[in-house]
């Protein structure tokens, strides 16, 4: 099985940073896609940023100029930078990782547990 491992997530104040960290580990031939999305109280899980194994990326216009993504192919590892952090950022920010387990398998998504951002005001 695939396990994706999220870490970092914290308090902090409005202009702050933080960065999280996420590892994918298991029987997998290759990751694709890696990313992050989040998930504030009362609304819809929404993307932040994600990257393709060629290095394409995508973010969410609310976080743009302020957030990065980056990946290491060979670790399975993608890290969220995250500065100028606002109120509006708070939430449980979830990593996923998009794998093929092997040769004969068509893309699957994996989800992590989640790792709470709270920024206060």
């Amino acid at each position: 099985q695939v396990q994706v491992m999220e870490s970092g997530g914290g308090l902090v104040q409005t202009g702050g940073s933080l960065r999280l960290s996420c590892t994918v580990s298991g029987r997998l031939f290759v990751s694709t896609g890696m990313g992050w999305y989040r998930e504030a109280p009362g609304q819809q899980r929404e993307l932040v940023g994600g990257l393709t194994r060629g290095g394409k990326t995508n973010y969410a216009d609310s976080v743009k100029g302020r957030f990065t993504v980056a990946r290491d192919n060979a670790a399975h590892t993608i890290k969220l930078q995250m500065n100028s952090l606002k109120p509006e950022d708070t939430g449980v920010y979830y990593c996923y990782a998009d794998v093929i387990q092997t040769r004969f398998d068509a893309e699957s998504r994996f989800w992590g547990q989640g790792t709470q951002v709270t920024v206060s005001s």
